[in-house]
């Protein structure tokens, strides 16, 4: 997907800076709210569709910060993953950082991450694909310095196949993690998570693809938010 088949919606003015940005599900979630969006991670992002700048993520909130309506940042999420109790490696631990560096901007911010770091997190509301009519469960938490009322979830009744394999009539949805898996595999993962400008065409790099199509967001869970966030500016204003 390149710049000229990126969907149009109505501008709402108003930039957001992606930080963490990585190949950019909460990027296209914001696009598609009317938000104009700006992407920053410290690895170079050859598929991020919007504007992207290469550095630190929190230097990059510091500098910058203050130069846009709103910040989201996906701070890295090895450290609390489950995966990490068998590989005892040492990642590091951004949430604070991150926080830290938003609020010294004085902009409204929005912080992501996995269900093990609801510690380090302030108040999260919790998002799942079926919320948004994903096939696919994905629980991710979200902390925000403006109000957002956690959407009724929907019980998890669905079958999931197995990690590698794709979806069948009888187990629609699909579970979406690392491994050694197909490019058709690949494929029908960001058919899932509603985000085609990353599948890896024939002769790609399909590890990559995977890695990337296993750490994403799906756009929806942005999109929500960045309605939820306009929706509170407009209370402001009636206020």
């Amino acid at each position: 997907m390149n710049a000229r088949e990126l969907p149009r919606p109505q501008p709402n003015g108003l930039r957001v800076l992606d930080a963490f940005c990585c190949s950019g599900g909460m990027a296209m979630g914001f696009h598609l709210a009317g938000f104009e969006v700006v992407g920053v991670d410290v690895e170079p992002q050859p598929d991020y569709p919007f504007t992207f700048h290469q550095g630190d993520a929190v230097d990059y909130i510091r500098r910058f910060g203050p130069d846009f309506h709103l910040i989201h940042g996906s701070p890295p999420c090895q450290a609390w993953t489950p995966l990490n109790a068998y590989n005892h490696k040492t990642y590091p631990e951004l949430i604070a950082p991150t926080r830290e560096a938003m609020r010294a901007t004085g902009r409204p911010y929005v912080i992501e991450n996995v269900e093990a770091a609801r510690p380090e997190l302030i108040d999260p509301v919790r998002l799942c694909g079926p919320i948004f009519g994903l096939r696919m469960y994905r629980h991710r938490l979200f902390e925000t310095s403006f109000p957002l009322t956690e959407p009724a979830h929907p019980t998890h009744t669905a079958l999931c196949v197995r990690n590698g394999y794709l979806p069948t009539p009888d187990k629609p949805f699909m579970t979406i993690t690392g491994g050694a898996h197909s490019r058709a595999w690949q494929n029908a993962a960001c058919d899932a998570m509603g985000m085609p400008w990353i599948k890896v065409p024939p002769g790609g790099d399909i590890k990559t693809g995977i890695r990337k199509v296993c750490e994403a967001i799906p756009p929806a869970y942005a999109h929500w938010i960045g309605t939820q966030f306009l929706a509170s500016l407009t209370l402001e204003v009636a206020a």
